[in-house]
């Protein structure tokens, strides 16, 4: 990175980059030939509104690129032995090729048990504990989606990852922990920070990339950024609000994402390249 500070940086435009991936998607389903579109079948313990409004964003996108999504609403008493058996008739199903466990699930839920019986073949959302630890090592698997969706976003951009400082703020099961490895096995050098890192401004102004994935509404401050890093920005909270403050960061940084318009089209994306990946695979 030879920006200097105050020059201008650059969009991370994941709206844009999304669209000419899922025109391609578009493209490789049509060329499937099923009489019948592969599916993608969402799981929705209960009824949260959150998790409903997602799980209807997820059916649209499938539809917009030829796949058919089977929403499988089960009522909120649902046990972990009914769920799992949901999960079985899924994973039997030839049909569908993908299986997504809408998080988060009752307290009465073994939720980590739930996505563990995911077939790996179908883990197209990155949760089971074996695809985990299959892509940590390199061997190929479905990522979790958000992560996966940063790391094509930053290959749109032909951004250069290999010798990078990257510091990921937060290790979550879904978005830090797997965000750091994918980094590593780009070869970055990783700092991993969290709730209960000391001096955390001063890890972050020692990176050249920062993830930001804490859940805190603008957290990450402009003062906290090397000149000229990449800034990536996972989180989401009202109002449209990031986990970075955008404008303080942008004076500082070559490449920054939006919110909204940067990371989050790329996750519903990855979800749905993955299961036409795992599509053609079947095929």
């Amino acid at each position: 990175m030879t920006r200097k500070e105050n020059l201008s940086y650059q969009i991370l435009d994941g709206k844009a980059v999304s669209d000419k991936i899922r025109a391609e998607l578009k493209s490789r389903v049509a060329a499937l030939g099923a009489k019948s579109p592969p599916v993608l079948a969402t799981i929705l313990v209960g009824n949260n509104p959150a998790s409903e409004t997602y799980v209807k964003m997820k059916g649209k996108a499938c539809e917009s690129i030829g796949l058919t999504s089977k929403k499988v609403q089960l009522p909120g008493i649902t046990t972990t032995d009914m769920l799992l058996r949901i999960i079985d008739e899924c994973n039997a199903d030839p049909q569908i090729r993908g299986i997504l466990l809408q998080h988060p699930s009752p307290a009465q839920i073994d939720e980590r048990a739930a996505f563990d019986r995911i077939a790996i073949e179908k883990d197209v959302d990155g949760v089971t504990a074996f695809g985990f630890g299959r892509m940590s090592l390199g061997i190929p698997s479905y990522p979790a989606c958000t992560p996966a969706g940063i790391m094509r976003l930053l290959d749109a951009y032909n951004v250069k990852l290999a010798g990078l400082h990257a510091v990921v703020v937060g290790r979550s099961p879904i978005l830090g922990k797997p965000m750091a490895q994918l980094l590593l096995n780009r070869d970055c050098t990783i700092t991993v920070c969290h709730s209960k890192t000391k001096d955390l401004p001063e890890h972050v102004k020692q990176a050249d990339l920062v993830v930001a994935a804490c859940g805190k509404p603008a957290f990450i401050q402009g003062e906290w950024i090397k000149p000229g890093a990449i800034v990536v920005d996972a989180g989401y909270n009202p109002g449209n609000i990031g986990d970075v403050d955008f404008n303080g960061c942008a004076q500082r940084a070559s490449y920054i994402t939006p919110v909204p318009g940067g990371v989050g089209p790329m996750t519903i994306t990855m979800l749905l390249a993955h299961t036409v990946e795992s599509a053609e695979k079947a095929k």
